[in-house]
Formats: C-alpha cells, sequence, structure tokens
C-alpha cells in the first residue's frame, strides 16, 4: 500500500497513506521521519504550526531516499490571512525544511484557531490573499500542488468561484465516528482530493467497543482497521506514531473490510476525544 498513489487533479501522484508528525517535537522528530522512511513512508505531513519543519527537513535530507521519490506537505499558519505574511511564510517554511521546493502546501484553516468556533466569519478575502500567495509559488515551481485544510463547503466554494487554481487537496478530521460525508462528497465530486488527519481520533477509539470487535474479527489491530476504513472511502489517511513497530502495523494493509461492516462502522456513534476534547478540531468534531 505504502508503494500506491492517487492523481491529483494536476496529474501529481501522491502516496496513499503519509506519515503525521502533529505534536512530535522538533528535537526528535528527524529520527522518526526517518524510521518511517525506512519502513517504506514516502509521504510526509507536517505544518508551520507543528513548529518541527527544521527536524522534518533534516530526516528527509538524512534518508537513504532521493528527494524525488518522497513527498512532502507542510501547511500555511491559520492565522495568515494576507497575501504579503503568506508569501513570506512560503519562504520561510521553504527555508526552514532547506528543500528545494515542497510537493503540497495547504492553508491549516479557513479561520485562525482562535476564530475556529465561531460561524460568523469565514474570513473568505483573507483566504483568497493567502490562496493567491501559493498560487504564486505553484506557478513558480515552489510548490508542486496546492491544497487546503479544515476547508468546509462554503469555504471550498469561495475558492473554487474566485481562485485562478482549484485546491487540489482538503485535508479534514475523519475517522470512525466521525466521518462527514456530505462534505467528502463535495471534494470528491470537484476533484479535491480529501485527507484524513486523526484516523484513529488521536487514539482514542482504541477504547470503543464496537470497533475492537471487528478489528478481532479481521484478526487486524484498531489502528489498521481504522486507516483501510479510510482508503476504502478513497480518504488519503495520515496516521502519526513515534514508534516503529506501530509505523509497520499501520501501513499493512493487506485485507479488505467487508461492504457490510463498512456500514457497521459508517454507523458507529461519535467518539469520545477524552483529553483532547480542548483542541479546535476535535471539540468541533464533538459538537457536530
Amino acid at each position: 500500500m505504502l508503494n500506491e498513489t492517487f492523481t491529483l487533479s494536476n496529474g501529481v501522484a501522491i502516496p496513499k497513506i503519509g506519515f503525521g508528525t502533529w505534536m512530535i517535537d522538533d528535537s526528535k522528530v528527524a529520527k522518526d521521519v526517518r524510521d518511517a522512511i525506512s519502513v517504506g513512508y514516502r509521504h510526509i505531513d507536517t505544518a508551520q504550526a507543528y513548529e518541527n519543519e527544521v527536524g522534518v527537513g533534516e530526516g528527509i535530507r538524512t534518508s537513504s531516499i532521493a528527494r524525488e521519490d518522497l513527498f512532502v506537505t507542510t501547511k500555511l499558519a491559520a492565522e495568515i490571512k494576507d497575501y504579503e505574511n503568506a508569501v513570506k511564510a512560503i519562504d520561510d517554511s521553504l527555508n526552514k525544511l532547506n528543500l528545494e521546493f515542497i510537493d503540497l502546501m495547504i492553508i491549516h484553516s479557513p479561520k485562525p484557531w482562535a476564530d475556529f468556533q465561531k460561524d460568523d466569519n469565514h474570513f473568505f478575502e483573507g483566504n483568497l490573499e493567502a490562496w493567491r500567495a501559493l498560487e504564486e509559488a505553484y506557478a513558480a515551481g515552489k510548490l508542486r500542488a496546492i491544497g487546503v485544510s479544515n476547508f468546509e463547503q462554503v469555504d471550498l466554494e469561495n475558492l473554487l468561484t474566485h481562485a485562478k487554481v482549484k485546491p487540489m487537496v482538503n485535508q479534514i478530521l475523519a475517522h470512525v465516528g466521525h466521518t462527514p460525508f456530505k462534505l467528502i462528497d463535495f471534494s470528491q465530486k470537484k476533484d479535491i482530493l480529501v485527507e484524513a488527519y486523526s484516523p484513529i481520533a488521536h487514539g482514542e477509539m482504541l477504547r470503543n467497543e464496537a470497533i475492537t470487535q471487528l478489528a478481532e474479527k479481521y484478526n487486524v489491530s484498531i489502528p489498521q482497521l481504522a486507516i483501510r476504513y479510510c482508503l476504502q472511502l478513497n480518504l488519503l489517511p495520515l496516521p502519526k506514531t513515534e514508534n516503529i513497530e506501530h509505523m509497520k502495523n499501520n501501513a499493512d494493509m493487506s485485507f479488505t473490510i467487508s461492504a457490510e461492516d463498512m456500514e457497521l462502522l459508517k454507523a458507529v456513534g461519535k467518539v469520545d476525544y477524552g483529553s483532547n476534547s480542548d483542541i479546535p478540531v476535535f471539540r468541533r468534531a464533538a459538537n457536530t
């Protein structure tokens, strides 16, 4: 599965499973990136907000795999909603990663995180300004593809209506117990690849009895079941772990979930995010 790819709307191939680096410290992430690459991952996901682009870049450059055989994603900070700061931030990411180009750069959120729960302002103009900077960097060859994250349908429609280049990716919170089917369907119909971050619900689904029973039925781990669920919905999952054995396990997709069991998983109720419930994206999911 690690060798399989989706094709973005501009023809760029993107590996079907990515390695997420959220909440991995900059001083540790280089080793984790090298470990992930050593077991076969070719898609590495980071963000300006993670504050670990330096370490991610080091892990990529010091791996045994050629740069052109790796796919690197980073994200424009959610708070940047103007053209000039977006231009600077794109170059800052290139410098921190110490790479000649970035394969995919996405707007991290349509709203600054402090405004994430508020519905009165979608920052339409600000997102168009930030998007213009991404479009120019894309045209200049600094970025091979551009996209967004956490965008709702109305936010996507703003870009589809007014931008020159349509987004190629929408990275959203999606997992068993929280699968925004309407948004996924809209995105896919517009030829926007949907990526699923936190496909294991930040580990909280490990305590779900229904999911546990299905994982036992297929003789797989809960993370494997959760990742396979995303793949069978044509989503690109981005599991994160610092354990190399878990990295290997998360990539072992040598099974298929039956149509009947997919329906059972689609019907699973909300996952309790536990101690992570105050994180903006999880708080919104719990309230929808």
